[in-house]
């Protein structure tokens, strides 16, 4: 994702306050207590899905454990930050 899509509070790709990167997955199922089993290159994990309006097949953006924001990819490969 290039910076031209982030919200006005981001800079760059990383976190501003740990430095750390938000890591974009895919949704696979969600389960109770705002919580989504979702697909890493490392395999499923559990995250929070608190902060976020997301369904099975969305793709997240996924920092410390928590959703940070939903993808919405447009035709032609762009995406926005929902």
């Amino acid at each position: 994702m290039s910076a031209e899509h982030l919200p006005d509070d981001c800079h760059g790709d990383a976190c501003v306050t740990c430095s750390d990167t938000a890591v974009e997955v895919r949704v696979l199922r969600l389960l109770p207590d705002d919580m989504a089993v979702v697909a890493t290159a490392a395999g499923e994990e559990q995250v929070s899905v608190a902060l976020v309006t997301a369904s099975a097949g969305d793709t997240i953006l996924v920092h410390a454990g928590e959703a940070i924001a939903r993808l919405d990819h447009q035709p032609g490969g762009a995406d926005h930050v929902g």
